[in-house]
């Protein structure tokens, strides 16, 4: 088994394992933290899918590395701001939920 296909089968595992906690967990924070993992799977694919065109012979293309380290950069920035939204949310309310009743 080659480097690229075990990383492939780790990024599909990834997006799997986010989008099961996206579904199934309750909690904002679970479902933030299970987001950040989906996105780590779908930039871990898109990099695998770059090194895979690039060693077919297309050539080393640098636009792939450069989206992937920008929106690690963003997801990063993103995952900040919905933490300090939800720790607002825990101050204001008392709850981690953003069930209307209780």
């Amino acid at each position: 088994m080659s480097s690229v296909t075990l990383f492939g089968l780790c990024g599909a595992a990834l997006v799997g394992l986010g989008l099961f906690g996206l579904i199934v967990q309750p909690g904002v924070l679970r479902k933030i933290l299970a987001f950040n993992l989906l996105g780590s799977g779908v930039l871990l694919l898109f990099g695998v899918i770059a090194r895979r065109g690039a060693a077919a012979g297309i050539g080393s293309d640098p636009v792939p590395q450069a989206l992937i380290i920008t929106a690690l950069v963003v997801a990063f920035a993103a995952t900040v701001l919905a933490v300090a939204l939800l720790r607002r949310l825990v101050q204001e309310t008392g709850r981690d939920s953003l069930d209307t009743d209780g």
